[in-house]
């Protein structure tokens, strides 16, 4: 009996399944696309404001996360009172991360004392659909 594959070959066939799964790896297969929305205390600075977001993004992106979009929308009206305040500085954070860094995002967050709420969800294929087309809303709306 002859044999199908030599040895060269499947030396260069291992090589190149080697490399298919450390490319597969890298584009982190597993990481799921979330959206924060978190509320920071009105009587912070602009400059604390700038250092606590960038507090945040900093986190994410040490811990594997890829930012995709981040958006400053103001100070807005509570409907209720949040720590006897009646507003607050929004922003919005939708990346992608793998699911295990979720747990210690939330609590850096919780321990933050000028983050008032915040709210992290995952996004499904329809929401993230929603999402791209409100991003290119708001760039047309710029220019």
């Amino acid at each position: 009996m002859i044999p199908i594959y030599n040895e060269e070959f499947c030396v260069f066939l291992w090589h190149e399944l080697n490399i298919l799964i450390f490319a597969l790896l890298k584009t982190n297969i597993n990481m799921n696309h979330y959206e924060t929305v978190f509320i920071l205390n009105p009587v912070l600075s602009d400059t604390q404001i700038a250092e606590t977001v960038k507090k945040f993004e900093d986190f994410l992106i040490k811990n594997g996360a890829k930012m995709v979009s981040k958006e400053n929308w103001g100070l807005k009206k509570l409907a209720y009172a949040i720590q006897h305040k009646k507003s607050g500085f929004y922003h919005l954070f939708e990346f992608t991360a793998p699911g295990e860094i979720l747990t210690p995002y939330e609590q850096e967050f919780s321990r933050d004392e000028r983050v008032m709420r915040f709210l992290t969800v995952k996004l499904d294929k329809h929401a993230i659909a929603w999402a791209e087309k409100r991003r290119t809303r708001l760039k047309t709306a710029k220019a």
